[in-house]
């Protein structure tokens, strides 16, 4: 009997999905593990942002190498034990940075994070097409959106007001470190639920359109469209990149804004993000070509940062057109999530998953040195027309995606069964 036919309990399906948003969120905060840090880091170890972000380039280049290379260990040896193994990294990645006595220590804080998020996209995703039913796919890739930029949230929040509280950064990172063993525990007390070997709900097995593949485990690579979600991850990810990194003191450059406001712009922006993919989350079961969504979501995000960098708005609104971008970038989620699943061929959910989101590790690996280089420079208002550029671009990537899944589609169409 399918999925199907049988009516699958809600509290089943909230049950994954809350804990797989749990992780997610948790990868997420390690995303900015040191980035809230960096005046500190400037002050105590005498770095330039340059130096800054070559840290940021140090996480993403493991964690897209290590990504890439996860999905062909989720397929193999399922999603949960490389969960588990994961999270453990992030312990040991915090306090890698509670003990850091000059660059290196952020250096090898930073790889050890990196590893620990390598295999989260393709983990959380596997857990979720295995074992959400689909009525509630689209809301579960909605919450998995809505943790991550809450983890990009708190991060800031809670590192900045751990060392206020304690007048001392080390404690703030021990804490972080404290923070991933807990849900390391959560998460082994409720492994039934986030089990892979279980569920495989009727979704799962090939859909009409989907694109057709070999049993040869590296044949999906030869599908255009898996690059082209690549190449759509890798300029998204640049404009996050800068936002996440730079757009603070990018801010207090342009504007004049003290860093108590600029601080919490990166916040704004995330929380704005959430509430975007909340409503992202309805719009994507209504919506069959998601590239237009995207395209109009991610375009309106990228004419606000571009008023953000020409200097024309009071400070304060500046700050607030910034983090209003969010909700365009949030809006475009569960769509941009629900358009992969579309391309990828069945059987290979963690591959491509995998492959498609290390285009993410990789255009904050390059966005991020590339941006501290401009700021170095004094070319602040470039944080925000770069980012804006790179969503446009962004935008002409999901439009090819879009198109070669309608193709693919209409020929399976006229294939009789």
């Amino acid at each position: 009997m399918s999925s199907s036919t049988v009516s699958v309990p809600l509290r089943q399906d909230a049950r994954t999905i809350g804990l797989i948003g749990l992780a997610h969120g948790t990868s997420h905060f390690f995303h900015m593990l040191l980035p809230p840090l960096f005046p500190l880091f400037i002050r105590e170890f005498g770095l330039s942002y340059s130096q800054l972000g070559l840290l940021v380039t140090a996480f993403f280049v493991v964690s897209g190498i290590g990504q890439a290379l996860a999905g062909f260990l989720v397929d193999r040896v399922g999603a949960r034990p490389v969960l588990f193994a994961a999270l453990g990294c992030f312990v040991g990645a915090g306090l890698a940075a509670s003990t850091a006595d000059g660059y290196a220590g952020l250096v090898l804080a930073a790889l050890l994070a990196g590893l620990g998020n390598s295999p989260f996209h393709p983990v959380d995703f596997t857990i979720l097409n295995k074992r959400v039913s689909q009525p509630r796919l689209g809301h579960a890739f909605s919450v998995h959106g809505i943790t991550g930029n809450l983890g990009w949230a708190a991060a800031p929040v809670f590192l900045t007001g751990m060392t206020a509280l304690a007048g001392s950064w080390r404690v703030a990172t021990a804490a972080a470190s404290g923070w991933a063993l807990f849900v390391l525990l959560v998460l082994w007390l409720r492994r039934d639920a986030i089990d892979d070997r279980q569920g495989a709900w009727v979704h799962e097995a090939k859909a009409p359109g989907a694109p057709a593949v070999d049993d040869h485990p590296l044949a999906f690579l030869k599908l255009p469209s898996v690059w082209l979600c690549f190449s759509f991850f890798f300029w998204s990810t640049c404009a996050l990149s800068a936002m996440q990194s730079f757009s603070s003191p990018a801010l207090q450059q342009l504007y004049g804004l003290p860093l108590t406001v600029t601080a919490f712009v990166i916040t704004g922006f995330m929380l704005c993000g959430a509430a975007g993919m909340v409503a992202g989350g309805f719009l994507v079961g209504r919506t069959q070509r998601l590239e237009r969504l995207i395209g109009a979501c991610l375009t309106g995000a990228a004419l606000l940062l571009a008023l953000v960098g020409a200097g024309v708005l009071p400070g304060l609104a500046a700050a607030a057109v910034a983090a209003l971008a969010g909700f365009g970038t949030g809006l475009a989620g569960p769509s941009r999530d629900m358009l992969i699943k579309r391309a990828a061929p069945p059987g290979a959910t963690g591959r491509v998953y995998g492959t498609v989101y290390s285009g993410l590790d990789l255009g904050f690996a390059i966005a991020a040195p590339v941006f501290g280089a401009l700021m170095d420079r004094g070319s602040a208002a470039w944080v925000f027309h770069g980012a804006a550029l790179a969503l446009l671009m962004g935008v002409v990537s999901a439009s090819f995606v879009g198109l070669r899944v309608a193709r693919t589609a209409r020929s399976a169409a006229k294939v009789p069964a």
